[in-house]
């Protein structure tokens, strides 16, 4: 009963996310198959068993070839080795509400996952209750470990790192906040509530990236990416908008080439490449086999592209695909 009803919650509140992104006008979808030049080989090398609630959210690299990803409606942490293989690292415990009032979705999920040097996972779980909600940690071998707790009326969603400063950055998709809390836990605080954060009806910061001395967020209803330099005192500084018109914008990922970088739209199914100057075209489509991207990840010349079929609930996978510098 519980599963139905969570899948039926999902799929209702994704469908909102990509009705909008559908009634997006974008050039770029009608060029898409002309404009894919920086992307090769696509082929899916791991399909998901979506009956077991393995919709992947988000996605960490770690060396050696493996990938950590959340599975979203599992309320999991798996570990997919360079041959495919799935293996289960933890189950998050189920809340007493069964997750009914979870912000915007209506079941618990586990959300964004960082990989620290030392092997340590740090990861996002949003439930609607208090004793759940907030970043999590798992080490090597260890049993997962509430660390910070979040506010249940919001939906904590990308996770970033900064190894550097030992502070994991947030963004809350409800709350149209980032918070910041130091890798060793304790009580976070709200370091931008900048209005561009804000959700536009559904979902407003999503992805979350650091790169080149700031932080750089995409906002799902309104197709936007953004960046918020981090100042000498750690504080935020004034939000730019880099990148519109890109409907449905999840997760996203840096290519090399300067502030260029490869961006899952969710709801079209597409993934786009934004260049330094705010344009952007699609290099990769149904047709490639996506199915509601929601995470991208980079190794390498290797594109990751993880699908969590959302709304088209069949085959959620992982897509590889090569990037031609």
């Amino acid at each position: 009963m519980f599963k139905k009803l969570s899948k039926s919650a999902l799929s209702a509140a994704v469908v909102v996310a990509a009705a909008a992104a559908v009634l997006t006008p974008t050039s770029a979808t009608a060029t898409a198959s002309a404009a894919r030049a920086p992307l090769s080989g696509a082929r899916i090398a791991v399909h998901f068993d979506l009956a077991k609630g393995q919709t992947p959210e988000n996605v960490a690299l770690a060396p050696g070839g493996a990938a950590y990803v959340t599975f979203a409606e599992g309320r999991q942490i798996a570990e997919v080795s360079p041959a495919g293989a799935v293996r289960i690292l933890a189950t998050l415990p189920v809340p007493a509400d069964g997750g009914v009032h979870t912000p915007a979705l209506g079941f618990p999920l586990t959300v964004g996952i960082v990989r620290a040097h030392d092997g340590t996972l740090y990861f996002l779980y949003a439930t609607g209750t208090a004793d759940l909600t907030g970043v999590w940690r798992l080490r090597p071998g260890g049993q997962p470990q509430r660390i910070a707790a979040l506010p249940a009326d919001g939906l904590p969603n990308g996770l970033a790192l900064d190894a550097a400063t030992h502070t994991l950055y947030v963004t809350d998709s409800v709350l149209g906040t980032i918070w910041s809390v130091p890798t060793s836990g304790g009580t976070p605080t709200a370091w931008s509530t900048a209005p561009e954060l804000a959700a536009g009806g559904f979902l407003g910061a999503n992805g979350l990236k650091i790169h080149n001395s700031a932080l750089w967020a995409t906002n799902l209803d309104k197709g936007t990416v953004l960046r918020i330099p981090i100042l000498p005192g750690g504080q935020a500084g004034e939000v730019r908008t880099e990148a519109t018109g890109l409907p449905g914008i999840d997760d996203f990922t840096f290519t090399g080439h300067g502030d260029q970088l490869l961006a899952a739209l969710n709801g079209p199914s597409e993934v786009a490449l934004v260049q330094s100057d705010g344009s952007h075209s699609i290099v990769l489509a149904p047709a490639d086999g996506l199915q509601n991207p929601t995470s991208i990840a980079l190794r390498g010349d290797t594109v990751y592209v993880l699908s969590a079929a959302y709304v088209t609930a069949k085959d959620p996978n992982l897509l590889l695909a090569h990037l031609n510098r």
